[in-house]
């Protein structure tokens, strides 16, 4: 029985075409896929597709739209061996991180990729970004059971953990890193597969959930020098946020003024959640390396350990929709609940 997939698209470079009329760069039907990308006449595959309307740039791609994938996914989950998620480079690391999170009991491949050329211009990354995403989409072990049943990036000959990723450059086509974790596979000759890495669910038989609904009263602060009080403040002890994220140098370092560790103290005691993620690349937290790390910690503080900010943002969005209580949600927090933290 031949593998299916489901190519969706929700806008961005990748599914581009220069109008022969005008010269401007159109979206190009996606029901005519093979004809634009006739390598895809190779594979032993059904492929279908779904575009939404209006398309979304992903510059501006919201929670809404993370719900609108999950939920479609969980439509068609079914009719599937696997789904391809054509999205804009921008954000993508952000919502593949959310998504991560969101479908809960995944036993199939949601892999997202897209382009930094658009699709039908002679130099474009889009063409191989395509073909190899839906091979992995498709692509089963001797078993019978999808070979990388997770959501994922896969861009210029690299396939990785989608909650592992982050936007590396704004130009070349290796535009995505995954510092703190290995490829889940690479694409050369032949896919190879890092078999060990990949996360296999505890029962390939389960129904998909997926976590709706969303709490997004997050902010991200990020560290640096001449911070103000006021502009710390403004941002931590908001009435309207539950979590705050908080960029760090290092392996978590941040001022030792009293007045930083007063607010972070306050606001902590005021049962807001705030998240320690590193700024650098590479690395995790460690808050008991450096005094001042051991002080955030003293202030309630709690270690993101190597995770990104994208994986972050998108696990509280999801914690605190699933509950009121943010007691709850800390444990959780430090829990590599679907990969996106070093054990």
């Amino acid at each position: 029985m031949i593998s299916s997939v489901l190519i969706i698209y929700t806008g961005g470079t990748i599914g581009m075409k220069e109008d022969p009329t005008d010269g401007t760069l159109k979206p190009f039907d996606f029901s005519q896929i093979k004809e634009e990308v006739p390598e895809l006449n190779k594979f032993a595959v059904r492929l279908d597709s779904y575009t939404f309307d209006p398309l979304i740039d992903s510059s501006d791609v919201e929670p809404s739209l993370w719900v609108s994938l999950a939920e479609l996914i969980h439509d068609r989950y079914d009719d599937y061996d696997g789904f391809v998620i054509l999205h804009g480079t921008d954000t993508m690391a952000y919502s593949a991180s959310t998504l991560s999170f969101m479908l809960e009991g995944l036993a199939k491949p949601v892999v997202f990729t897209g382009s930094q050329l658009p699709i039908g211009v002679p130099r474009t990354d889009g063409k191989e970004n395509l073909i190899s995403a839906v091979e992995i989409a498709a692509a089963k072990d001797e078993t019978g059971h999808a070979r990388v049943p997770e959501v994922c990036i896969f861009f210029d000959s690299k396939l990785l953990r989608g909650n592992r990723s982050t936007k590396f450059s704004a130009e070349a086509f290796n535009a995505f890193a995954s510092p703190n974790c290995p490829p889940l596979a690479q694409a050369g000759i032949n896919i190879r597969y890092n078999s060990d890495l990949i996360r296999k669910p505890v029962y390939w038989d389960a129904q998909l959930r997926v976590q709706s609904h969303l709490d997004t009263r997050v902010s991200i602060l990020k560290v640096h020098p001449g911070m103000t009080p006021q502009v710390m403040r403004s941002i931590v002890t908001d009435p309207g946020t539950r979590a705050v994220i908080l960029e760090t140098y290092g392996s978590g370092n941040a001022l030792s003024k009293d007045w930083f560790i007063d607010i972070l103290k306050e606001a902590c005691e005021g049962g807001k959640i705030i998240l320690n993620v590193t700024q650098c690349q590479s690395g995790t937290v460690n808050m008991d390396l450096y005094a001042t790390g051991a002080s955030l910690k003293q202030a309630g503080v709690l270690s993101g350990g190597d995770i990104t900010t994208e994986a972050a943002l998108g696990k509280l969005f999801c914690l605190l929709g699933r509950t009121e209580d943010n007691k709850r949600v800390k444990t959780l927090l430090e829990k590599d609940l679907c990969g996106e933290l070093s054990k």
